[in-house]
């Protein structure tokens, strides 16, 4: 065993680099080898006993992309070069300068993806999330992953059940539906295959059974069928072949299970292919010329026409469907397409490039923006992001026209809403109704393939909430949200502009820091929120205005509303001084007096402070308090020093508020949250965050010792990509 396993590997790393010898010169795949092995010495050197086996699943994913996706030379040195650049034996600038700079961008894509580790994870999760949003930015990792997945589904009998289970979730979830959006039939099929084999092992053993059961009877007919086909073809001089083909596995279980027949029961079982080897100019024409002769010999069923010569998939595939009634009088699909159209068919957008390039824009490169919007949109709950993704890989699709006769591919369900949102997103959020055939229709209304479509639109539509429940696009519903929100932001503020008039015209002065916490007291997430809810009524300004008062008046109790002549006679008692060391000094050297730290300012060890007198005892301000000029003003005979001293305990925390301003982008939240969190001697006690026009402001509560811990703090956070300032409030 271990003889044929050493043979198998010679034999794959002789063919891995035949192929990349015909790509690239002698000396830089010499280059690379000595770089891959180099690097799996050093690392056996240093006790990675597993590092012969990347290699060797390293080359089997290469030669796996190579043979069913048509990579190129790019694509293949990122799958070598990814572990050792891991492994710190090589570098990313290298690998640009000495293997050209798409490996390297290649080489960052897989590196990104692996990121997010466990992809067997939770799908519901933010780090699926942070999968798919990776694989949407390069198509190549895509096909790069695809072929890693496939290679180890091939290999997974091997596995245990867990492992095999794990992988076959994996392919039924993710990578099936994906080969599937992006034309890769042949491997959707054997991904969809092994996964059925994994886990109902019964039900794939049984219809394989029957398969070859029915082999020589199937074989018969299709060569019954094709006999006289055949000799009409040979007449007229084209080029061709002829063959049938069995369905697979999974898509018989599908059939059993959809009509509810046993096996003996589903006439489909196989095709008849047809293909043509014609010149690019005569493929349509020959492949209509077959159809003629097909259906002069076997009446078609004019309902099973589907004709994606005319109009191919939105992910490339070309081909003719006709369902025929064949000798016995059972029903047969005949596939006509020629030898570039069948070669697309089974290997999708990876064919595309041996015909016209990987530069060129496809259908796919726009479905992979789509994607990207609508999973960065942080409006949109994780679930429905999913929910968006699946409908968007196994969609079935149609083809409308607009007035001009221009086509629009939408998913099967679209409504004139969608084909408005298609169009155009100004013309989607101002639409009213469609004219579908010449016919008014609401938005709403469903169309099928064929219609030709138009939008009438109102200067006082907008969007609505409920429009969200009417399109089935992604495209439609990240738009939808967007406007939404943008309306939202709008009419707070309004509200915003209209609550700032009447305070103003009570006289009454606006203190955020009090606002803040009237608008959390009253339970809402964000101010966008609660100024939204005053726009729309839903609470009353002038009620707002008055807890507003209540609030600020509980808050300047402490200093302001107090029985003055209890103050005055305030006396700091001797008695009260403590031998125990002490973080604060009131008056001259006087420890263990009683005190609390005001709320309005929040002090914190290395403060400059003050004390308050009060008939309540003594509250410590910062010296830039924000009612620190009144209080000097109005009641400077209750002043009394305050300071640290020498050094804080550590013991003590204080609570500050951080004020964090930047960016509104992905992950800038969760990179914030996660600063705080690795600090040791900071703890995170509330956060609230508000979004608007590009930018985030929100408010961080964080406990802790002292004001180095702080700076510190601030430091680290002020340093994340996308923050612009970050400040302590108040």
């Amino acid at each position: 065993m271990a003889e044929k396993g050493t043979s198998t590997f010679k034999q794959s790393y002789k063919q891995l680099y035949s192929f990349l010898r015909k790509k690239m010169n002698r000396a830089e795949v010499t280059k690379l080898k000595n770089i891959v092995e180099k690097s799996v010495l050093s690392a056996l050197e240093r006790s990675e006993t597993d590092a012969f086996e990347k290699l060797w699943a390293e080359i089997r994913t290469a030669i796996t992309a190579i043979e069913e996706l048509n990579v190129r030379q790019p694509e293949v040195c990122a799958i070598l070069l990814y572990h050792p650049i891991l492994r710190g034996d090589y570098s990313m600038e290298e690998a640009a300068k000495s293997f050209g700079e798409e490996t390297s961008i290649i080489l960052r894509g897989i590196e990104k993806i692996n990121e997010f580790g466990d992809k067997k994870a939770a799908v519901e999760s933010e780090n699926y999330i942070k999968l798919l949003l990776s694989m949407a930015e390069d198509i190549r990792v895509v096909f790069i992953i695809i072929a890693q997945h496939l290679r180890q589904m091939r290999e997974a009998k091997n596995l245990d059940n867990a492992a095999r289970l794990a992988l076959s979730v994996e392919s039924t979830y993710l990578y099936a539906p994906l080969a599937h959006r992006m034309g890769l039939y042949s491997i959707k099929s054997e991904l969809e295959d092994l996964s059925l084999k994994y886990t109902d092992r019964k039900t794939y053993d049984f219809i394989a059974h029957k398969l070859n059961e029915t082999k020589r009877s199937r074989d018969r007919y299709i060569q019954e069928f094709i006999e006289p086909l055949k000799s009409r073809l040979d007449q007229t001089g084209l080029k061709y072949e002829i063959k049938g083909r069995t369905k697979s596995i999974h898509s018989i279980n599908n059939k059993l299970k959809k009509q509810q027949v046993e096996f003996e029961g589903i006439y489909d079982l196989f095709a008849i292919r047809i293909i043509l080897d014609a010149p690019i100019e005569q493929e349509k024409a020959q492949c209509w010329q077959v159809y003629s002769i097909v259906t002069d010999m076997y009446q078609p069923n004019p309902k099973r026409l589907k004709d994606w010569l005319s109009i191919p998939k939105s992910n490339g595939y070309e081909s003719l469907h006709i369902t025929v009634l064949g000798p016995e009088s059972k029903w047969v699909e005949v596939q006509i397409r020629t030898r570039r159209m069948d070669e697309i068919a089974e290997h999708g957008l990876a064919a595309h490039w041996k015909y016209k390039g990987v530069k060129e824009e496809s259908e796919f490169d726009g479905w992979l923006n789509s994607l990207r919007e609508s999973l960065e949109d942080k409006d949109v709950e994780l679930k429905e992001k999913l929910v968006d993704f699946r409908l968007d890989l196994y969609d079935e699709e149609i083809f409308v026209f607009t007035p001009k006769g221009d086509l629009i591919r939408l998913p099967k369900g679209a409504t004139v809403l969608d084909f408005a949102f298609a169009i155009h997103s100004k013309l989607g959020a101002s639409c009213v109704s469609g004219n579908v055939n010449g016919k008014n229709v609401p938005i709403k209304y469903v169309l099928k393939s064929g219609d030709q479509v138009s939008i009438n639109t109102s200067s006082h539509q907008s969007p609505k909430q409920d429009w969200l429940n009417i399109v089935v696009t992604s495209k439609a519903k990240s738009k939808i949200r967007q406007l939404l929100k943008e309306e939202a932001a709008k009419q707070a503020d309004l509200a915003k502009e209209m609550l700032a008039r009447r305070m103003k015209n009570r006289k009454i002065e606006m203190d955020d820091g009090i606002f803040m916490q009237l608008i959390k007291k009253l339970k809402y997430k964000t101010a966008t929120d609660f100024y939204a809810d005053i726009a729309s009524e839903k609470i009353d300004a002038n009620w707002v205005i008055d807890r507003y008062v209540e609030l600020e008046n509980r808050d300047a109790a402490s200093y302001n509303t107090v029985n003055t002549a209890s103050a005055e006679n305030f006396v700091l008692n001797p008695e009260r001084v403590s031998d125990e060391q002490d973080e604060l000094i009131i008056d001259q050297n006087l420890t263990g007096i009683e005190y609390k730290l005001a709320k309005c300012c929040n002090p914190i060890f290395g403060d400059e402070i003050f004390g308050f007198v009060s008939s309540n005892g003594i509250k410590i301000h910062r010296v830039n308090c924000p009612n620190a000029e009144n209080m000097f003003s109005r009641f400077g005979y209750r002043i009394v020093k305050a300071r640290w001293s020498g050094k804080s305990s550590g013991t003590s925390n204080y609570t500050t508020i951080l004020r964090v301003i930047g960016n509104d982008q992905i992950n800038i939240v969760s990179n914030l949250m996660s600063i705080i969190s690795k600090e040791a001697d900071v703890k995170m006690r509330s956060i609230s965050i508000d979004s608007n026009d590009g930018l985030f402001q929100g408010n961080i509560s964080v406990s802790l010792a002292n004001t180095s811990i702080l700076e510190q703090l601030i430091r680290k956070l002020s340093a994340v990509k996308g923050v612009k300032s970050v400040s302590r409030l108040n």
